[in-house]
């Protein structure tokens, strides 16, 4: 703290970009920070909900979208490229089959979960087979030098997912996070919350149920994967890059089993689903950027990773006021400020 506020600025002057600079140093617990081999990781699966019309697209859409990523197309292919970062994707339960490919991992777990709204999404077991999985890609990114990730998901009704998961774990009415995901229209997305409340209704889970339970009821495998490869990533000591709405649900289920997981966290955007905010404000942070985002696959956090550079580029580069020759304020100024 006395590094940053020695800078040659106002105290605080820099809002945001001082907290940032601040949690990384302590992340790294250096006072001067770097971010080495920067990755993003998109997790794909398929949902058996998809089945039930809550989404705009057929489920087919999260197997093209894989091949899109791998052909470099997809909008988190364009961000990664522009800000250095590679891009990984993994298989943990398409409904569909992959040729090898250098940016492929092959992790999946089943062809799709089953459809929530009659049986569980995936067994116990299944659910802790993708959260292992999730465990064994960061620690192999981890083996390459990278101390900052993100991760992306890719799944056709994952948003169904997401809102129930935000439901239970944040204690809110089911009614306050379901939006419109991939685009439905008014009417579909009414269909789509009372598909919701039906599945609800048929679980009965427990008001005391546990974060694992309500992942392996209604979660995706790359929800899942994606919750075990946060709560590696925090063990590993890495600077971790929460995207939007269906990565932050997967945060909430890491953060429900360990909640010092928080320490290791960058909330990135906030997405228009209004589940998201709800989860933000549940998390008590504040995210970066608002653009009105909502597409998912990383985007958002791709898209804040310049600015954190900006804060630790300050921090390592930025002269005191002793090293420039300026003025401090004056203490008596201070104590009235």
């Amino acid at each position: 703290m006395a590094r940053i506020n020695g800078k040659t600025k106002p105290l605080g002057a820099l809002g945001m970009l001082e907290d940032l600079a601040l949690q990384v140093a302590l992340i790294q617990q250096t006072c001067e920070p770097a971010f080495n081999q920067p990755h993003m990781v998109v997790f794909a699966g398929d949902h058996g909900i998809a089945h039930a019309g809550v989404s705009a697209y057929p489920q087919e859409v999260t197997a093209q979208m894989v091949a899109n990523f791998l052909n470099g197309g997809a909008a988190i292919n364009v961000f990664c490229r522009q800000h250095g970062i590679e891009l990984l994707v993994v298989d943990a339960g398409v409904n569909a089959d992959f040729d090898p490919h250098e940016k492929l991992i092959q992790k999946k777990v089943g062809r799709g979960t089953k459809n929530f709204l009659n049986d569980r999404a995936m067994t116990f077991e299944a659910c802790r087979k993708a959260m292992w999985s999730g465990d064994e890609i960061v620690s192999e990114v981890v083996a390459k030098g990278c101390n900052v990730i993100a991760f992306g998901e890719m799944g056709i009704g994952n948003t169904s997912s997401a809102s129930i998961i935000t439901s239970i774990l944040c204690g809110l009415p089911i009614e306050a996070c379901v939006g419109k995901g991939t685009g439905i229209s008014s009417e579909k997305s009414i269909k789509k919350l009372i598909t919701l409340q039906e599945a609800l209704k048929h679980h009965q889970l427990p008001e005391t149920v546990n974060a694992m339970e309500v992942l392996s009821t209604f979660g995706g495998y790359e929800i899942a994967m994606m919750a075990g490869a946060f709560l590696k990533a925090a063990e590993l000591q890495m600077t971790i890059l929460v995207d939007g709405f269906i990565a932050t649900s997967a945060f909430l289920v890491a953060h429900a089993l360990q909640p010092a997981i928080l320490d290791y966290a960058v909330f990135c955007h906030v997405s228009e689903e209004p589940g998201h905010t709800k989860a933000l404000n549940y998390l008590k942070v504040r995210p970066i950027l608002q653009l009105g985002m909502r597409l998912g696959e990383g985007t958002g956090a791709v898209v804040a990773y310049p600015i954190l550079q900006s804060a630790l580029s300050f921090l390592n580069e930025m002269a005191s006021f002793e090293q420039a020759g300026v003025s401090q304020k004056q203490e008596a100024l201070v104590d009235e400020a």
